[in-house]
C-alpha cells in the first residue's frame, strides 16, 4: 500500500477547479485552430468528469447538511455548462464563428460556479466541511470514480452530457 495520502473531497474538487482555470487561461492565449480545439476538448473532458463526480457522490453526501437552494443552483449551473460543453464538443474553431465565444461564456459560468462552491463562510464546501461529512472517505470514493471516468472517456471519448434539471427544449 502506498504512503501517498489521497486528497480529501474538497481538496480534490478545488484541484479540479485550478486545473480548469489553468486550461481556460491557456486557451485565451493560444493561437491556431488546432491548439484551441485540443484545449477546448480538454476543458470539456475535465468539466464533464468533475460534474459527474460532484453529482454522483459529493452533492448527494451534502443533502440535508448544506443549504438546499445552493445545491439546487449547483445542479442548474452544471446543466447550463453541459449545454455549452455539448455545443463546443460538436463544433470546431474552424467551422463555428461562435466557438471562442462559447468557450468564454463557459469560462464565466464556471468561474461563478467555483465562487459559489468556494465562498469562505457560506459556500457549499465550507458548509459541507462544517457539517462533519467524512471528507477523506468521500475523497477516496471520488478519486476512484474520477479515474474510472477518465479511463472510460479516453477509451471511447467523452459521453454526451446528461442534463439533471432541464428538459429538452425545442427552439
Amino acid at each position: 500500500m502506498s504512503d501517498v495520502k489521497q486528497p480529501d473531497a474538497i481538496a480534490l474538487l478545488k484541484q479540479d477547479h485550478r486545473t480548469v482555470a489553468d486550461l481556460f487561461a491557456e486557451f485565451e492565449t493560444a493561437s491556431g485552430d488546432d491548439r484551441k480545439q485540443k484545449l477546448a476538448q480538454k476543458i470539456c473532458l475535465e468539466l464533464t468528469v468533475h460534474a459527474t463526480i460532484e453529482e454522483e457522490i459529493f452533492y448527494p453526501a451534502c443533502g440535508g447538511k448544506v443549504d438546499e437552494d445552493l445545491l439546487k443552483e449547483a445542479y442548474v449551473e452544471h446543466d447550463g455548462a453541459k449545454v455549452l460543453i455539448a455545443e463546443i464538443e460538436a463544433s470546431s474553431e474552424s467551422d463555428d464563428d461562435f466557438f471562442d465565444a462559447k468557450v468564454k461564456v463557459l469560462k464565466e459560468q464556471i468561474e461563478h460556479h467555483v465562487e459559489e462552491e468556494e465562498k469562505r463562510m457560506e459556500g457549499v464546501f465550507s458548509q459541507a466541511r462544517h457539517a462533519g461529512i467524512d471528507m477523506d472517505a468521500l475523497g477516496t470514493q471520488m478519486a476512484k470514480r474520477k479515474a474510472e471516468l477518465v479511463a472510460s472517456y479516453k477509451a471511447g471519448g467523452a459521453p454526451k452530457p446528461e442534463l439533471t434539471t432541464m428538459t429538452e427544449v425545442q427552439i
